[in-house]
């Protein structure tokens, strides 16, 4: 499994805005993750902080694995002093051949994800009988 970022381009001009033109609306944080592998296929792990599960997005498209999730501050408040500020997670993989892509499973806790990533079983040996003309 390999990391993979695939660009996003609109192919509309931007409009200009007041905000400086060298920095993007948004910032994406890659996520750090852990890859395992178990004797059923591959597991992964994400760390999300701040990622509520109805922000979080994880999707399969094309041989690639798509994580995203939105970070946001559980008080309502507006603060007096910040030091940090959240922001939206992204992260992207290619899929081998070798995982079975239609049987990928999400559990996501205490702002961890888990994804397993099961192995496609091999065809078996079999005899292939020759035909003679």
């Amino acid at each position: 499994m390999a990391e993979q970022t695939v660009a996003t381009t609109s192919g509309q001009p931007q409009e200009a805005t007041s905000q400086e033109g060298t920095r993007a609306p948004e910032r994406y944080l890659r996520p750090p993750v852990d890859i395992y592998e178990t004797p059923e296929g591959l597991a992964l792990l994400a760390d999300l902080p701040g990622v509520a599960p109805t922000d979080l997005v994880v999707r399969h498209e094309d041989h690639i694995l798509t994580i995203q999730g939105k970070a946001q501050h559980r008080v309502s408040l507006e603060p007096v002093y910040r030091e940090y500020e959240l922001g939206t997670f992204f992260r992207q993989f290619q899929l081998s051949e070798e995982v079975d892509q239609g049987k990928i499973a999400a559990q996501f806790r205490h702002g961890v994800l888990t994804l397993r990533l099961p192995k496609a079983e091999k065809a078996p040996p079999r005899q292939i009988a020759v035909q003679v003309d």
